[in-house]
């Protein structure tokens, strides 16, 4: 045991980001905001505690520990993001747009809106995202004015569910709504490389491949691309940085080695590797600058800094340098799908081809087969987990997908799409059109794939405890040095088998409610019903409960039938009433509250009884088949509720 231990030294180091990031996911994942006064002196101690000081090895994890969480709170009250008190409809607006966000249908257009405007006590300015179907957008810089309506961020749908008030806070945003009848007042000077390049080229591949714009595509099509397992092409990673920096610095060794006088004094891998450098760091920000993409271009950085000292940048180290800076950047971003889906297939495919090291065939051809069959298997089983977290589905076939599709992506469709996004500056759109083709025709595949028999695995609610013991066992596996056992794979093992177990033995959920009571959703008969067919503040909601409920989310939001506005559901333990409009309560409330076969009562609108206080439920909430409740917190720094 000592000798496992001590073997363990090289490589503590590893471990360092990721308590550091759990104790930030601990801040982030409590119900109510913890009260921690001068989190910014604590977060300096324990950092220098941790990095200066020689203390024992598990009290340092637990300041770096508290450091994450005092960080993350730090972090948190910093930014303080204005949040608008309630709704608001029909309201007019008028601000300068910081930017745009292009879909198939609409544009989403940022506005800097006067703090008073909103409601907001606070001086300053906020930030509102709208959404408009017109003819001509504005562009950013325009003054505006617009009616529109507006909806404070809500919290999950679902306890451990994406937080859409959480994210919203984090990337500065107020308010979403919708607005029409734009009038610009004032035309602005702001020239955003961005939209000119979008408006230019008038192409959802350059949006999406090129722009980094994440909504570009249409909504059937996102859907085949991601049950093809290949969804990761339409946010800008690793693999487009790669394309993007292996392309350039192919291009320029080849320029420079035609130039004998020059790499006489300088080899010709160091000036290509520089310009290389400067042409994926002008494409983060051409892109927008997502945590994927940030992430890819210090590793890219890594890399060309390692080929001009002529080091290997590919190691679990520099892995763990790049984690800890984008932590230090923003701590929210361990939080987001983008950054764990990205570090998961990097630590993996690291620590596969430099530890493990497999053996690999002599013929060339064979080679490059096994090393593309070896690499998409191990991304995809190093990302499952997550994207079972956040998607709420596994698609089975994404190592078909990854062979058959990235090629395509790699050799024609990408390389097609920068020329045409260059030639589309002067009017030259043949190679755009070629691409869209070989979309088309990739997407033929696409369709292929996504529609074999158990194209998608559709699991329970992935728990904060199923995925931190699945998390652990992969960094079992991947930091923990075996000495003579493969105690590595054993711990690993086990953990990872801890944590399915917790997922595949949650129950399914038969109640839901969202936070303000107005969506509601019942299983009867194994058919998940709403009381309403739409609801534009809560417009994921069906979508999410659809996956949680195994239900196809395809299909339409079958409504359940009431009367007046009153709905009686029954789960398999409890009978709950559900009062929708204010007739129906003002009616029913006295019977229900008498009503001993009535459990629970649910109100679109605020009820309080002291008849049956025991019987009324607040806030948003799910009801799963064992008949535990478990509510959605929403008593955080960006809930509306906490002001």
């Amino acid at each position: 045991m000592n000798e496992t231990l001590e073997n363990q030294r090289p490589n503590l180091f590893l471990w360092v980001p990721f308590v550091m990031a759990a104790g930030a996911a601990l801040y982030f994942s409590c119900s109510h905001e913890p009260k921690l006064p001068f989190c910014w002196l604590f977060a300096i101690i324990t950092f220098c505690a941790a990095a200066f000081l020689r203390t024992p090895i598990i009290i340092r994890g637990i300041l770096l520990f508290v450091f994450g969480f005092c960080y993350a709170n730090a972090y948190t009250n910093m930014l303080d993001t204005p949040i608008m008190p309630r709704d608001m409809h029909d309201i007019s607006i008028t601000g300068r747009i910081t930017a745009i966000d292009h879909t198939p249908d609409k544009a989403r257009i940022f506005i800097r809106v006067p703090n008073p405007v909103l409601n907001i006590k606070a001086n300053g300015d906020s930030i509102v995202r709208v959404s408009v179907e017109l003819d001509t957008v504005p562009k950013p810089g325009d003054i505006i004015s617009t009616t529109a309506t507006l909806f404070t961020p809500t919290p999950p749908d679902i306890y451990g569910g994406f937080d859409f008030a959480r994210w919203a806070y984090f990337n500065g945003i107020t308010a979403t709504g919708y607005a029409d009848n734009i009038t610009i007042s004032s035309n602005g000077t702001t020239n955003n490389i961005r939209d000119w390049l979008h408006n230019k080229s008038d192409s959802i591949l350059v949006d999406s491949l090129v722009l980094g714009y994440k909504n570009t595509l249409p909504k059937a099509e996102r859907a085949t691309w991601v049950s093809a397992g290949v969804g990761h092409i339409w946010s800008i990673s690793g693999f487009h940085m790669t394309l993007i920096g292996g392309w350039l610095f192919a291009i320029f060794y080849f320029i420079f080695r035609c130039i004998p006088s020059v790499v006489r004094r300088i080899p010709a891998r160091h000036i290509a590797a520089i310009f290389a450098w400067i042409g994926v760091m002008i494409y983060l920000f051409v892109s927008g600058m997502g945590v994927a993409t940030i992430r890819a271009f210090l590793m890219a950085t890594l890399l060309m800094v390692a080929a001009i000292m002529g080091r290997s940048a590919f190691s679990l180290r520099n892995v763990c340098l790049v984690f800890c800076l984008i932590f230090l950047i923003n701590p929210y971003y361990v939080m987001t799908a983008g950054f764990q889906l990205s570090f998961s297939a990097i630590f993996g495919l690291v620590w596969f081809w430099t530890v493990v090291n497999p053996k690999l065939p002599e013929n060339r051809i064979l080679r490059t087969l096994c090393t593309a069959v070896l690499t998409a298997t191990i991304a995809s089983l190093f990302t499952a987990p997550f994207v079972a977290l956040h998607f709420y589905s596994v698609p089975l076939y994404s190592i078909i997908g990854n062979l058959v599709l990235l090629p395509i992506f790699s050799f024609v469709i990408m390389p097609l799409v920068i020329i045409g996004s260059l030639l589309a500056l002067f009017n030259v759109y043949f190679p755009l059109h070629i691409a869209d083709y070989a979309y088309h025709w990739a997407l033929d595949i696409a369709n292929h794939i996504s529609h074999l028999p158990f194209a998608t695995m559709t699991p329970a609610h992935v728990s904060n405890t199923a995925i931190c013991f699945i998390v652990f066992g992969m960094m079992c596996i991947v930091f923990v040095r075996p000495v003579r056992l493969k105690i590595n794979y054993i711990l690993g093992a086990i953990f990872i088998l801890i944590g399915t177990i917790i997922v595949a033995a949650t129950p399914r959920p038969v109640f839901f409610a969202t936070p303000d009571h107005e969506l509601v959703g019942v299983v009867q008969n194994g058919e998940i019903l709403f009381n309403k067919s739409r609801a534009s503040n809560h417009y994921f909601a069906f979508d999410i409960w659809k996956h949680l409920t195994n239900s196809d989310i395809n299909t339409q939001n079958n409504r359940a039938k009431h009367n007046r506005g009153l709905y009686i559901f029954e789960t398999p333990k409890y009978k709950i009433a559900y009062i929708q409009k204010f007739t129906a309560l003002q009616n029913n409330i006295a019977k229900l509250c008498d009503d001993e076969n009535i459990d629970f009562i649910v109100s679109y609108l605020e009820i309080n009884g002291d008849r049956c206080a025991n019987k009324i439920l607040h806030g948003g909430f799910t009801i799963y088949e064992n008949g535990k409740i478990i509510y959605v917190p929403t008593s955080r720094r960006w809930n509306n509720l906490h002001q």
